[in-house]
């Protein structure tokens, strides 16, 4: 069965919801920010929304919620009270949010570019791999690149990152949130709440070198190495050949701008016009490096041209058999829900807005009430995805490229493409998901921070609360570029080539 969650597959994140809670930020230009009465009322609003409108506060299975909400409100508001400038404010809220330990509930301060504290590093970027940390790349004089970063002042460095960056960010019981994140030991924000390693050792070759950090401002350079260290090069939206018989479907992004959505159209218009040659191909190469979620739409609809519609609806009916999806009736989801429609109109999909506006009043009516929960119903199947002639099976050999901060829509689409037995998964373990989805925001009273809200809870969904993919071939080194990849798969096909004969 077709679900409504499954058809509108919108992220709110980064939209303004009608509920929003915002006022203006209380701040004149002769005055300075108040930042400890700043931060105290926008935890206690975070709080209030979250209480108000979360899924988790009558989750049966999760009994223990409403105790963590109550924790994460605890322990801001320790902090809140010592906050004394911006960063300090920012670093509460993220608080807020880690201590609720999900991608999709919390709060974030979004700071006007003037209070935003100056972003500083050692001098050096690292990256996590397996169970260590390394120099992934150095300035001149700085720690070997490819060095081993054994403990900073006395501490093992794995401490260390629990203690100065998963305190502030959730994910830290997740390896993939550690190949993504854990290098945030060394990037200073600012957060008047840790402190700054100051002498580190390094290990290479088998030998021990103490060095002292100087931290400066982040050089321009700085992104292009940080993108390196967790996911290799961006490429833009679209399919290539890089090899013959060897197509490349680069989906950095399941939030595209107008340009973006466009490259996915172009994508979907190539596949097609080069269906017999994908049949033929020596392997097809799906890279959601620097993905971090949006609209699952985006990927399944290249999963029901590459696999046939028919076939992807089968065996998605198969393996949600007993999911169920429960929204959280309230006033504030119900206007973020009103704003899917004109939203949807204005991608051009005017019949899953209508299905929206169907389900308004049911929802509406669930808000008068007063009821915990509205358990989604299924809706008709589509007669196109279930009847008539399917196209040849796609049998070619699909290598998924996933990053470690894969989370949400990205999950989705690994949750899509492994439904077939052709698809391997290359790269790093998977970021996770709770089962709390479809994020809304609202604008808290500062007019420096938002929350973030989920409304839908899934019941019974085979991947559970925090689980996450693990690659069928891990790439544990350096180099994350195309080409990198590109090797590995042609070594991979190769083996397979020689299994057969």
């Amino acid at each position: 069965m077709r679900t409504f969650s499954a058809s509108i597959a919108v992220v709110l994140l980064g939209v303004s919801a009608t509920a929003a809670i915002a006022q203006d930020a209380p701040m004149t230009q002769d005055k300075a920010p108040d930042w400890r009465a700043l931060a105290t009322a926008d935890v206690e609003a975070a709080y209030k929304e979250t209480k108000d409108n979360h899924p988790g506060i009558h989750d049966p299975k999760n009994p223990g919620f409403p105790k963590l909400l109550e924790l994460a409100r605890t322990e801001a508001l320790k902090l809140a009270g010592q906050t004394t400038n911006a960063a300090g404010f920012q670093a509460t809220l993220n608080r807020f949010k880690a201590v609720l330990n999900d991608g999709h509930a919390g709060a974030y301060a979004s700071l006007p570019e003037a209070l935003q504290p100056p972003i500083k590093w050692p001098g050096f970027v690292a990256a996590w791999r397996g169970k260590a940390m390394y120099v992934f790349k150095s300035d001149k004089g700085g720690p070997a690149e490819g060095a081993q970063i054994i403990s900073c002042d006395g501490v093992p460095v794995k401490t260390l990152v629990e203690r100065n960056y998963f305190r502030f960010a959730d994910g830290g019981q997740i390896p993939g949130e550690w190949w993504s994140g854990a290098r945030r030991l060394f990037v200073d924000d600012g957060n008047p709440f840790v402190s700054l390693p100051k002498k580190c050792l390094f290990r290479q070759s088998g030998r021990n070198q103490s060095r002292t950090l100087s931290w400066s401002v982040i050089p321009d350079y700085y992104q292009a190495w940080k993108n390196g260290s967790a996911n290799g090069d961006l490429l833009p939206i679209g399919m290539t050949e890089k090899a013959p018989g060897l197509f490349w479907y680069a989906m950095p992004d399941f939030q595209p701008d107008d340009a973006g959505a466009e490259a996915y159209k172009k994508m979907y218009a190539d596949t097609a016009a080069n269906r017999e040659k994908l049949l033929s191909a020596r392997a097809i190469i799906l890279d959601l490096r620097f993905n971090q979620g949006g609209s699952s739409n985006w990927s399944k609809m290249l999963a029901e041209q590459l696999w046939g519609d028919a076939r992807v609806t089968r065996s998605l009916k198969d393996y949600f058999a007993k999911t169920q999806t429960w929204w959280r009736p309230t006033a504030g989801n119900q206007a973020a829900i009103e704003e899917f429609i004109p939203l949807l109109e204005k991608q051009g999909d005017p019949e899953t807005a209508a299905m929206v506006k169907m389900f308004v009043p049911v929802f509406a009516a669930a808000v008068k009430r007063g009821d915990k929960f509205l358990v989604e119903p299924d809706l008709p199947e589509s007669n196109a995805a279930t009847k008539g002639e399917e196209p040849a099976e796609l049998k070619t050999p699909v290598y998924v490229i996933v990053p470690g901060q894969c989370a949400s829509a990205c999950l989705d689409a690994v949750d899509y493409f492994k439904r077939f037995p052709n698809t391997k998964l290359i790269g790093a373990p998977s970021s996770a998901d709770s089962t709390y989805m479809e994020v809304r925001e609202g604008k808290l009273p500062s007019g420096m921070g938002s929350t973030i809200i989920p409304m839908k809870m899934y019941v019974d969904r085979p991947r559970g609360n925090g689980v996450y993919y693990t690659p069928d071939i891990l790439m544990d080194g350096f180099d994350w570029s195309t080409a990198a990849f590109q090797k590995r798969i042609e070594a991979d096909l190769t083996a397979m080539d020689k299994a057969t004969k």
